[in-house]
């Protein structure tokens, strides 16, 4: 048997996130149904993220173990004559034999886009957060270097979440205009809580609103206190963008 892994990228609005659900469908569902077609065995992938309904992945890493002839490098050519246009398979390898896509990451980088215009656009409804009142990206900036370096962020996960520790290390966290009325805000880190990014947004949009002092960042993050913080932005904004191995 060999240890596969697999890069994917996918449009997540018609899915129930990625882990396998039966109540919905998810991203897992679908890959793993492309792969029986594929190689006709039924198997169960091992993913790198947990993303939520409507999160989105520019890149995403999986891992199977499977008994197909059919060389790693052909593998997406395969995947993709069964998979659905919102999920496309981009690269396959044969992986060593102790590669986890959960386990073995070294990191991860997500992007956020913020809509900030009075109007919205129906255009980018579904990979934005239309934020309608004015954000400053300065005090945004100044909020966002708050996160940055290795803090606890019990503050900033949504009930639900299970990690046996809340220490996290954010490599960068910052904001910047993309398009005339696009901020996208990035946040890397070695790993993360459940939803910690998009409370880390809805804080900064605080911050930006004027709702919220960037100065008093430190001291919410070390507070540990959620009701401190901003509101879990909405997952349609939110993509991962990298994964580090």
């Amino acid at each position: 048997m060999k240890n596969i892994a697999l890069k994917i990228c996918y449009d997540g609005t018609n899915y129930h996130g990625w882990q396998y659900q039966q109540n919905g469908l998810t991203v897992q569902e679908t890959i793993e149904t492309a792969i029986k077609k594929a190689t006709g065995e039924q198997i169960r992938v091992t993913g790198c993220s947990r993303t939520d309904a409507g999160v989105h992945a520019l890149e995403y890493i999986l891992n199977f173990r499977s008994g197909t002839r059919i060389p790693a490098e052909r593998l997406p050519y395969a995947l993709n004559f069964y998979l659905p246009n919102d999920i496309s398979a981009q690269e396959a390898w044969e992986a060593p034999e102790d590669f986890s896509a959960r386990f073995s990451v070294k990191g991860k980088r997500y992007i956020y886009k913020i809509l900030n215009h009075v109007f919205k656009n129906p255009f980018l409804s579904k990979y934005s957060w239309h934020f309608p009142y004015p954000l400053d990206l300065e005090k945004i900036n100044r909020a966002a270097a708050a996160f940055e370096g290795k803090h606890d962020f019990r503050g900033f996960m949504a009930s639900g979440g299970q990690q046996r520790t809340t220490v996290r290390t954010v490599r960068a966290c910052f904001a910047e205009r993309t398009a005339p009325d696009l901020i996208t805000v990035t946040v890397e880190a070695d790993a993360f809580l459940y939803n910690m990014v998009r409370i880390i947004v809805g804080t900064l949009a605080d911050a930006g609103s004027g709702k919220l002092d960037p100065d008093a960042l430190p001291a919410l993050i070390a507070s540990g206190d959620r009701r401190l913080g901003g509101i879990t932005a909405p997952p349609q904004g939110l993509f991962l963008q990298k994964v580090y191995l």
